[in-house]
C-alpha cells in the first residue's frame, strides 16, 4: 500500500513558477515509478510526467516539455514536479500517482495508487 499527499499547489502569474510536492507513505516508494497528470474543468486527466523508480528515467507530455521537471528523493519519499513559465493553460488540479512498471507509463490505467490532488490555477 502507498498513500500519496500533494501539496505545493496555488495561485500564480503567467510566467510564474511553481513546485509541486508529493509525499508517500509506505516503506516500498523505492519500488514504484512515479507519475504526475492534471485535470482541467470539463476535461479528462491526462499525462504530465513520469520517473523511474530509480529516478534515471523521465517522459513528460509536450505540452510541458522544456517547462516542467519530475524529479524525487527515494529517502524522503517524495517526489516532486517543478513548474516554470506556467501558462493559463496549466491550470488543473494536479495528481500524483504511484505505478509498478519501474520506468514509468504515460497511461492513467497503468498506475494504481493516487492522490487527493492539489489545485494549480495560473491567471493571464
Amino acid at each position: 500500500q502507498v498513500q500519496l499527499v500533494e501539496s505545493g499547489g496555488g495561485l500564480v502569474q503567467a510566467g510564474g513558477s511553481l513546485r509541486l510536492s508529493c509525499a508517500a507513505s509506505g516503506r516500498t516508494f523505492s519500488s514504484y515509478a512515479m507519475g504526475w497528470f492534471r485535470q482541467a474543468p470539463g476535461k479528462e486527466r491526462g499525462f504530465v510526467a513520469t520517473i523511474s523508480w530509480s529516478g534515471g528515467t523521465t517522459s513528460y507530455a509536450d505540452s510541458v516539455k522544456g517547462r516542467f521537471t519530475i524529479s524525487r528523493d527515494n529517502a524522503k519519499n517524495t517526489v516532486y514536479l517543478q513548474m516554470n513559465s506556467l501558462k493559463p493553460e496549466d491550470t488543473a488540479v494536479y495528481y500524483c500517482a504511484a505505478t509498478p512498471y519501474i520506468t514509468g507509463s504515460s497511461r492513467l490505467y497503468d498506475y494504481d495508487y493516487w492522490g487527493q490532488g492539489t489545485q494549480v490555477t495560473v491567471s493571464s
